[in-house]
């Protein structure tokens, strides 16, 4: 019976060290959640204790029981699947890299811009994304992506600071 309080005891101390050395605050919860539990909290008080479900401390708990210490490693998910596949992804690049708006149907346009990027999406694949998603796109495929400026080239200076006097004047009345 003392051996199996020793045990107990050693197994404490290790959650202990591990929880203090853990530099995911994830995974310090997970041994605290099995050192209180082995300490005799029930799992209503552990929850309450490390703010967390009743439920995710018996998993933990239970991945204990089960694996022991390895049984508490986090498995990362791996996020939201892609709405594009990899090939369509690749011929996306194709297209922007190679082709002018123009060249695919939309007549007046010469530069890519996100929002024709996701029509021209909308059409080839029948997938909507906002323009922000596709600006997402272009980051993973490493393509880069500046908003358009606008210069006026037959824009008569003279004009402009006569309008700029002009409108400091109305801010002013």
């Amino acid at each position: 019976m003392e051996a199996i309080q020793e045990q107990k005891t050693a197994e404490i101390q290790n959650l202990k060290k591990l929880a203090r050395e853990a530099k995911n605050w994830r995974m310090k919860k997970r041994y605290d959640a099995v050192r209180l539990s082995l300490e005799k909290y029930t799992y209503t008080e552990i929850a309450r204790i490390l703010d967390i479900t009743y439920q995710t401390v018996s998993i933990y708990v239970k991945a204990y029981k089960e694996s022991g210490i390895e049984g508490l490693t986090m498995n990362y998910s791996p996020g939201r699947t892609k709405k594009l596949t990899d090939e369509q992804e690749q011929s996306l690049y194709n297209c922007i890299s190679t082709k002018l708006p123009k060249d695919v149907g939309f007549k007046p346009f010469v530069n890519w811009t996100a929002h024709l990027v996701c029509e021209w999406v909308l059409k080839e694949f029948g997938v909507q994304f906002s323009e922000r998603g596709m600006r997402n796109i272009f980051t993973r495929l490493q393509l880069s992506y500046t908003r358009p400026t606008y210069v006026l080239k037959k824009a008569d200076p003279i004009k402009q600071e006569a309008f700029k006097d002009e409108f400091e004047h109305i801010k002013k009345d």
